[in-house]
């Protein structure tokens, strides 16, 4: 080995969370493990999931041929019910990883037997218990990145899953968010063809203007510039910026939101020295000449962006939460229950969430300051 080159097993592992276990979280996991892609990232891959769930929904894959192979995996069995800080990382890493396996598996049971396809509710607390162990890790930086498979809200609601502030459970972003004592994340969605981040997420379209403050757009442009520069190394990042409604308000005659709020909140920007736009009308922004010289778009709400990114990329798009303390991508899909241990699930997307992930990872050690 060179000197100054760090082994696989030496780096911080990525930590990937299998969400809801009758779901395809597991399978898509196993389909990169057979095809040996877990290895392209250089470092260990870490996996939440229930050991005995993820056996059965191999050998479930196996009879189905999606899986040629059955894959190696080493089982650590944790203490969920000590999930603090300097417990659990002794737990995990104080074992002899196995670098002939295709990852490690943090066995976290399940209360009830998982059928694929078929929730069942006494299970969101197993869900539940991957996010918070996958925070803990982060934060005391024992992994470089969370890597989040897709969870089913609905279960974890009617099984009473509530955030820390008493609200109930409403996503992978919420959650991780209040863990982490942020005022303000920001979703952002990512694939070859664009970067699209979002000043409101989940949110019913009648309730999107009032959400449209002064200090809402200031604190998502604001962490959009800094984790551009941070996570991705863009030190001068290009962003433009979408209006809130048609024609970005027509001058005024078809809503003022652009003039009382977004502008001058970007105009701040434009003088500090950003490279950002002003309002501009969504149905012209997302063109190839502006497209070609933007490093990021800010769309005001869910379906004002996402439809144009996914419909460029769906499956092959990350799910980024921007202004966490640690890295955290996602895939952009669903649990697909019809899909799970029946074969047909494509783990294109959560490879793209692990490059991105390992990207990131690289380059904040690379980043770091020394001493």
């Amino acid at each position: 080995m060179k000197k100054n080159e760090i082994s696989i097993q030496e780096k911080q592992p990525l930590l990937l969370t299998t969400g809801e276990p009758a779901g395809i979280g597991m399978d898509v996991v196993l389909l990169l493990a057979a095809e040996n892609k877990l290895q392209d990232f250089q470092r260990p891959i870490w996996v939440t999931a229930d050991a005995t769930a993820m056996q059965t929904r191999a050998d479930e894959l196996m009879a189905t041929g999606a899986l040629k192979r059955c894959p190696t995996w080493q089982t650590i069995n944790i203490d969920t019910d000590d999930v603090n800080t300097e417990h659990l990382t002794k737990q995990v890493t104080q074992q002899n990883a196995d670098a002939d396996h295709a990852f490690i598996l943090l066995n976290i049971p399940c209360a009830a037997p998982v059928s694929c396809g078929q929730i069942n509710i006494s299970n969101s607390a197993m869900v539940a218990k991957q996010l918070e162990i996958a925070h803990t890790l982060a934060t005391n930086k024992t992994a470089a990145a969370i890597v989040t498979g897709p969870l089913q809200k609905s279960a974890l609601i009617e099984a009473g899953t509530k955030l820390l502030d008493g609200t109930m459970f409403s996503g992978h972003t919420e959650f991780f968010m209040q863990q982490s004592g942020c005022e303000k994340v920001v979703m952002m969605l990512a694939n070859q063809a664009m970067k699209v981040a979002l000043v409101t997420t989940h949110l019913p379209l009648k309730d999107v203007p009032a959400a449209i403050t002064s200090d809402n757009v200031r604190q998502t442009v604001q962490i959009v510039v800094d984790d551009m520069r941070e996570k991705f190394g863009l030190m001068q990042p290009r962003i433009l910026v979408c209006g809130l409604n048609p024609h970005a308000g027509e001058g005024g005659h078809l809503g003022v939101e652009e003039i009382d709020i977004i502008n001058p909140v970007l105009k701040e920007f434009i003088k500090a020295g950003v490279d950002i736009s002003e309002a501009m009308p969504a149905d012209t922004l997302f063109t190839p000449r502006h497209l070609a010289n933007c490093d990021a778009v800010i769309a005001m709400y869910h379906d004002q962006g996402l439809p144009v990114l996914k419909s460029h990329g769906f499956g092959d798009t990350v799910n980024l939460t921007l202004g966490l303390p640690y890295i955290r991508t996602s895939v952009d899909h669903g649990t697909a229950l019809d899909l799970a241990g029946r074969g047909g699930a494509s783990a294109t997307s959560l490879y793209q969430a692990l490059v991105m992930a390992n990207e990131m990872a690289d380059r904040s050690v690379v980043n770091r300051p020394l001493g």
